[in-house]
């Protein structure tokens, strides 16, 4: 009886045939290949050419680099098994190939040539630029990369270069690296947002705070607009803080690398691949990567041997010691924007995830939004179940039969403010709620009535620019949308009404220049009629603050005489400052505990008592 050949992996290593082969050997590797790396001798496995007499062939095999190569009889002494000859892959034998090759981290520095467009501090900064943690020598800005979700912009380095064994997420991060200019407090660029250290790669993005940037890399000139998946063969490049533009080619795919990352980490199996001398491109000093050059992009080449448009890798590592195979080590970049959640384009505006509305825990104090007296609170517009109705960096609760929300409750970060346009933004009406429980343009048309922002537009332009660009367009929604006249914020009393947000920033020393505002109509039953909709003539603001960490809170009324409505000729707007408990009892709601001992301000028991605000000094903040 005839036996069944097995076949080989040199009878399957042309065309298709090997494209099959590599991606049996990939799953190979990814199930069985950490196995591996428990034996101490075996550094790293992956897949390559096998290589005789120290030249590369054309058979493919699964390649494992070791420590030390020796014969059978010195296997034992290294505490370690010899390795198969061959593997059997979806019933193909694959030959094996050992190489004696370790590897380490690139960011320990050593001496080499100056560099300083490379390494000095930077405005614009620049990928191919010096970067790193407060405690890590330096590495190198890989690329401009943003949040997938919401478009923040975020420097893309390694973990060992923005993070270290030391760090922690928020730690500073400082361009250049320490290494290159120890002045910390002045190179200060952003913090530690997110990091991974593991089979996904060795990788890390932080943020930019108070500087600009831009994406092409230095010297090479180009943007990344695409994530590669390198191939055995392949021509690449890199721009790198100590080396500079360095060439070369894929030599090893799938590899999984065993590399010690030193106190408190020890060793980490990194999935990677290995890179090559361009033998047609030679660096002058012989060095493809050096200590410094840790968190590069390699970019593929196209085929006029120019840099491409498309990444091929991370760098992270390189040979040990004085280990004379001079090599690279990149992680995939699929698995390294998977895992930090980040994307080579900021999302549109449609993508871009639709931010919660207030946050309670802003200032860091929690601040809970006011609860509805049973009185109002089935005449509130449910969504979802909840009477809370959320928006990008506001909430809100709705009147059903008034159509206006009963407060609108926002957060405002002074120090990440934007200023955007509002031309061609539409006021509509919010397509989750029915349009009949809503006040629209029928109310406005043909008059002097202005649409009023409740929540102020500008306090809303802020955080990642996505995020500013979504609140913009939100606060133009009309829940959000109360009748006011045109002179509402440019009355005889300059506007105050529409200044209260910038005057606490201007007299208060606010902390974190965050501050949390409410503020809405008081519906009251003898409200003007006007087009079948009774409109709001008061309204009433809460400002609430951190002031050397105690919690502040200060009231404000205004007040439009209505009762000329049907010729339209008010009366002029008066601001008064008031108590917390007389929101409460105009609005019918309740605020949470902590916000009401937080306002300390006595004021006269009734409001003809007192005068209204001629201007902003009259305000009493402290």
């Amino acid at each position: 009886m005839a036996t069944k050949q097995k076949k080989t992996a040199s009878s399957k290593a042309s065309g298709n045939g090997q494209d099959k082969l590599i991606t049996s050997l990939r799953q190979f590797i990814r199930t069985k290949g950490a196995g591996y790396l428990k034996d101490p001798n075996v550094t790293s496995v992956g897949i390559g050419y096998k290589e005789k007499d120290g030249k590369r062939g054309k058979e493919i095999s699964l390649q494992f680099t070791v420590g030390r190569k020796v014969e059978p009889e010195g296997l034992e002494a290294l505490a370690t098994t010899q390795l198969p000859e061959s593997v059997v892959v979806d019933g193909v034998e694959v030959p094996t190939d050992v190489i004696e090759r370790t590897y380490e981290t690139q960011f320990r520095v050593v001496a080499e040539a100056e560099s300083p467009a490379r390494k000095t501090r930077l405005d614009p900064i620049v990928p191919g630029a010096s970067i790193g943690h407060v405690k890590v020598s330096a590495g190198t800005i890989g690329s401009i990369v943003f949040d997938k979700n919401d478009g923040t912009p975020y420097i893309l380095s390694n973990w060992h270069v923005l993070h270290g064994h030391l760090g922690e997420l928020g730690d500073d991060i400082v361009q250049p690296g320490k290494h290159d200019d120890n002045r910390i407090a002045r190179n200060h660029l952003g913090t530690l947002k997110r990091s991974h250290l593991g089979m996904a790669g060795d990788c890390a993005v932080a943020t930019i705070d108070g500087r600009t940037f831009t994406q092409d890399i230095h010297e090479l000139g180009v943007i990344p607009q695409d994530l590669g998946e390198p191939d055995l063969g392949d021509k690449v490049v890199k721009s790198g803080r100590t080396t500079g533009v360095t060439h070369g080619v894929v030599r090893r795919i799938e590899t999984i690398a065993a590399i010690d990352y030193g106190p408190g980490v020890g060793e980490q199996a990194i999935g990677c691949f290995e890179i090559a001398l361009d033998p047609d491109n030679p660096p002058e000093n012989g060095e493809v990567s050096m200590g410094g050059d840790s968190g590069s992009v390699w970019m593929f080449k196209t085929s006029n041997g120019r840099p491409g448009k498309v990444m091929a890798g991370l760098h992270f590592g390189g040979e040990s010691g004085d280990n004379p195979d001079e090599h690279a080590l990149a992680c995939l970049p699929r698995s390294v924007f998977e895992k930090l959640d980040i994307s080579l384009q900021p999302p549109t505006l449609d993508q871009a995830e639709v931010i919660a509305g207030y946050a309670p825990d802003f200032l860091g104090k929690r601040i809970d939004l006011p609860k509805l007296n049973a009185a109002i609170k089935s005449d509130a517009v449910q969504l979802d179940g909840s009477e809370v109705i959320p928006y990008t960096h506001f909430s809100l609760a709705l009147s059903e039969s008034r159509g206006f929300a009963f407060y609108v409750a926002w957060n405002i970060d002074g120090a990440s403010l934007k200023k955007l346009s509002r031309n061609g933004i539409k006021f509509v009406k919010d397509n989750r709620i029915p349009d009949d429980v809503q006040v629209g343009n029928e109310l406005y048309e043909d008059n002097p009535l202005d649409r009023g922002h409740l929540a102020r537009r500008a306090d809303l332009l802020w955080g990642s620019p996505a995020e500013a660009k979504k609140a913009n367009i939100d606060s133009f929604i009309y829940t959000n949308i109360t009748p006011q006249m045109q002179d509402f914020n440019q009355s005889s009393k300059g506007g105050l009404w529409g200044q209260l947000e910038d005057a606490v920033f201007a007299d208060v020393e606010v902390d974190d220049l965050k501050v949390s505002v409410f503020g809405g109509p008081v519906f009251q039953e003898d409200d003007r009629l006007y087009r079948g909709i009774q409109i709001p003539r008061e309204y009433s603001k809460v400002i609430a603050f951190l002031e050397n960490g105690e919690l502040k809170a200060r009231a404000f009324l205004l007040t439009q005489n209505l009762n000329q409505l049907e010729a339209l000729e008010l009366d002029e707007f008066r601001v008064f400052q008031i108590s917390l408990s007389e929101v409460e009892e105009r609005g019918r709601f309740r605020f949470p505990t902590a916000l009401r001992n937080a306002d300390t301000l006595i004021v006269p028991e009734a409001l003809v008592d007192r005068g209204p605000l001629e201007n902003l000094a009259d305000i009493q903040w402290h």
